[in-house]
């Protein structure tokens, strides 16, 4: 059966061996089209993206414009879908990280972080994390977001035209994913971050790495303020562009440095602290431009003052320590090294668990085929990722497996902002607005 051919949408039907299949078409993009041609104007629906240089990934931007002034602008989302929330409840708790981890790509420890710190409320073992484990936590956060803002101030340059910005980006992203890659043994995806604690701690020779990295961005992060910052170009490119006041911050749920830039010094690491930011000395920056410049002098503002905390790790990680909770029926038994065939269990912690120990060997068997317990219940944790606040809703029903877990993901939140920032705006300037959100639509699709 098929609708009418004027129906805003249309749907066929046929039968196969699986059941019945309907292929539906039309929808929003038709009913746009149809209005916009019925208005008695010179307006037209251009369609941005999802396969487009300067919208961050697939989203998609549905434009209707008047000459070279957007009258009407809206989000499509939804084409980079992974499934990645209702694969957490075929998987044990530990396994969940490695899901979560791909999500927003960019900040993919602060992902595993917001998901383990709801893990651990249900567990009632927040209190039982190693020092050491959060003093990590905190460290590779901080490094993560450094690389975070890099890539947005490094994007955002290249869709301005400043090139250079952008090849400086990518040069400091690079040193700080090779400290990634010597921590976890990969540049992104980490699962590092697990219940209970880390997968394991820092490598022979980590710590050495991590001071040159510090000194090394030190010197090149004021390269950022001599290409851009005073350079009248740039300035005049972002300035009272993608405006959002307070009040749109608010009524949006936006947050992050968008919200920042809108003078309200919101920061979860201050106003509700996890993994001992508490402890910390560092300023959260704010800005009264509530434009797209504001948003850009924040973040490199940001980068400071995390290098600020990771030397302060740094200090911290002098003293040796546990990086994982000491109920065994919990830790993961990650005794990690590398060998012949790559990173793997070390041969002395499989002889002791196989020739020693049968309770390791039980639990080490048990964790790992089945994974532990979860008590009945939810809990919501958040941290403050690059972007705002990352939340993670996680649910048990007292099994192996998460029952549900969904997260809050700060680039779906702040893409609501595009109509409000972009309406009566240039066109050329969509893309400046949407590079100060800095969405990444592993976020938002999930």
């Amino acid at each position: 059966m098929t609708t009418p051919p004027s129906s805003p949408s249309s749907a066929s039907a046929r039968e196969t061996t699986e059941g019945t299949v309907y292929t539906v078409t039309g929808g929003d993009w038709d009913e746009v089209v149809q209005s916009a041609a019925k208005a008695d104007d010179e307006r037209i629906v251009v369609n941005m993206g999802p396969q487009h240089p300067s919208t961050h990934g697939v989203l998609r931007l549905i434009l209707e414009i008047d000459g070279e002034t957007v009258t009407e602008a809206r989000c499509g989302i939804g084409y980079l879908h992974t499934g990645i929330e209702k694969n957490l409840e075929f998987r044990n708790w530990t396994q969940g990280t490695t899901f979560v981890t791909r999500m927003d790509y960019l900040t993919p420890f602060f992902n595993e972080t917001a998901y383990c710190l709801g893990v651990e409320k249900l567990l009632g073992i927040t209190d039982q994390i190693p020092d050491r484990a959060s003093v990590i936590r905190v460290l590779l956060m901080e490094l993560n977001r450094l690389s975070s803002h890099l890539v947005c101030v490094a994007t955002g340059g290249m869709e301005l035209g400043a090139t250079t910005v952008m090849i400086y980006g990518f040069r400091d992203r690079e040193l700080i994913l090779d400290a990634f890659e010597l921590i976890t043994g990969l540049r992104m995806n980490h699962a590092f971050i697990r219940p209970g604690g880390l997968a394991q701690d820092l490598p022979p020779g980590a710590m050495d790495k991590l001071a040159e990295l510090l000194k090394t961005m030190r010197k090149n992060l004021p390269e950022y303020d001599k290409l851009a910052t005073g350079n009248p170009i740039f300035k005049a490119r972002m300035q009272d562009v993608g405006y959002l006041d307070l009040t749109g911050c608010m009524a949006l749920g936006a947050t992050g440095p968008v919200l920042r830039s809108a003078g309200l010094p919101h920061d979860l690491r201050k106003s509700d602290p996890y993994c001992g930011y508490e402890t910390y000395d560092f300023e959260v920056p704010t800005a009264d431009t509530c434009d797209s410049y504001g948003r850009f002098l924040i973040r490199l503002e940001e980068m400071r003052q995390s290098l600020d905390i990771v030397e302060q790790c740094l200090e911290r990680l002098k003293k040796p320590g546990e990086v994982m909770v000491a109920d065994k029926k919990i830790a993961w038994p990650a005794q990690l090294a590398i060998g012949a065939d790559g990173l793997g269990n070390s041969l002395d912690h499989i002889k002791k668990i196989m020739g020693t120990s049968m309770e390791a060997l039980i639990h080490h068997f048990k964790l790992v085929t089945e994974g532990f317990r979860v008590p009945a219940g939810q809990a919501y944790a958040a941290v403050e990722s690059p972007k705002g606040e990352l939340g993670a809703h996680v649910v048990s029903d007292g099994g192996t497996r998460p029952y549900r877990v969904h997260f809050r993901d700060p680039s779906f939140t702040n893409l609501q902002a595009m109509a409000a920032m972009c309406e009566g705006g240039q066109i050329a300037d969509v893309i400046v607005a949407v590079a100060s959100l800095d969405p990444v639509m592993g976020g938002v699709d999930r």
